[in-house]
């Protein structure tokens, strides 16, 4: 008997809630990648952006989606609540541009993890997502850029860094181009980082 509880406990999947503000490309992205997972799948993706199109992405791929407000997020246990029912092992954000609150990190230590789109501590901070940083890369002649994978904590990307990955650029590039460039990145690497981190937290528990 206690064989079978143990092998149907290892069976149990570790549930992802991913919060979004765009479009949802890396999100469904994610969402495909581990619907074919024995180990992890995407439970939940929230949004603080009411027509946000990652909403549709979600629908479609039969995951439940929410919009929440900033005074859900902030002001109340409204999205905490929801986090708590979806019982999440890991919160990814996948485009999210609000800060986070210290109110969940204090709840989920070293299970909120960011995708940003240069190569860390180079192009963070407030206001530095999506073309700004392309644009920013760019304009400082950069030779290279790419993706980081890191923790989340209480400032806009200083968390520790899980992942990086980087990619030459030429005199020729533009925003557009480099962008082109990241989300090929993104696509790439961002899932598996993510399913190794979760095997590999899994490994731990069960020394």
């Amino acid at each position: 008997m206690i064989t079978s509880k143990t092998h149907k406990e290892n069976l149990v999947k570790k549930r992802i809630v991913i919060f979004a503000s765009g479009s949802g490309t890396n999100t469904q992205n994610l969402i495909q990648y581990f619907h074919q997972s024995k180990f992890a799948e995407v439970v939940l993706v929230l949004s603080n952006k009411k027509d946000a199109k990652v909403l549709v992405r979600s629908e479609a791929l039969h995951i439940n989606s929410r919009h929440f407000t900033k005074e859900e997020l902030f002001s109340s246990e409204g999205v905490l609540r929801l986090l708590r029912d979806a019982q999440a092992d890991l919160i990814v954000l996948a485009g999210f541009l609000l800060k986070f609150p210290t109110t969940i990190l204090s709840e989920y230590p070293n299970q909120v993890i960011n995708l940003h789109p240069a190569l860390l501590p180079k192009y963070g901070g407030k206001g530095m997502y999506g073309h700004y940083v392309h644009e920013a890369v760019i304009s400082n002649k950069e030779e290279e850029t790419g993706i980081t994978i890191h923790y989340v904590n209480e400032n806009y990307d200083e968390g520790a860094i899980i992942f990086q990955k980087s990619v030459k650029l030429s005199e020729e590039d533009t925003p557009e181009t480099v962008a082109q460039k990241i989300h090929k990145l993104e696509y790439k690497y961002f899932p598996r980082v993510i399913d190794e981190l979760i095997l590999s937290e899994m490994k731990k528990k069960k020394k």
